[in-house]
């Protein structure tokens, strides 16, 4: 685990950059004062508050298409016990009507940074070999948190960062 909210921060390496402040972002549920803004205010004290039946839904939508790597979702089971997501879904699409899942995850009592790589792997059929073609390229990437620690309800993430290939304006196809 690593603290601070950029402690999952892979653009240190300088092959990636972080492109979640390209997107819109929305949930399916938020308790009132626990919104979507907390999850990308880069503090790890705050959190998005699910209100509502699961699966609870995190959407982000950039408005053209982009190459993502990586995934990066902060998750203290620590602090939020029950709330902490257990099993979630990565989801991509051009929108919401088409999504198909990329991953799946489970997540045994974070404390810290979860990364969640999206290149295809190579042993994949139509995978791309080299660079950035390996890169998941999509306009829209749903997070859907299926279950949680101890079968709590809501879900509490705490940050989330999306980091696609440091091309700049390349980045964009």
């Amino acid at each position: 685990t690593t603290s601070g909210a950029d402690g999952a921060d892979p653009s240190r390496r300088g092959d990636v950059s972080e492109i979640g402040k390209l997107a819109v972002w929305s949930v399916t549920s938020a308790k009132p004062g626990n919104g979507v803004e907390l999850l990308r205010d880069n503090s790890l004290d705050t959190y998005w508050q699910s209100d509502g039946a699961q699966p609870h839904l995190v959407n982000v939508q950039f408005q053209k298409k982009v190459r993502v790597r990586e995934l990066c979702i902060y998750a203290d089971y620590r602090l939020d016990e029950s709330y902490t997501p257990n099993k979630i879904s990565v989801r991509a699409g051009n929108s919401f009507h088409d999504l198909r899942e990329i991953k799946t995850v489970d997540l045994d009592e974070p404390s810290g940074w979860t990364r969640v790589s999206l290149v295809k792997d190579e042993n994949e059929p139509g995978a791309l070999n080299g660079g950035d073609g390996e890169c998941l390229r999509t306009y829209f990437l749903q997070i859907a948190v299926l279950s949680n620690h101890q079968n709590g309800r809501d879900t509490h993430v705490r940050q989330v960062k999306i980091y696609g290939p440091r091309t700049s304006p390349e980045a964009m196809i």
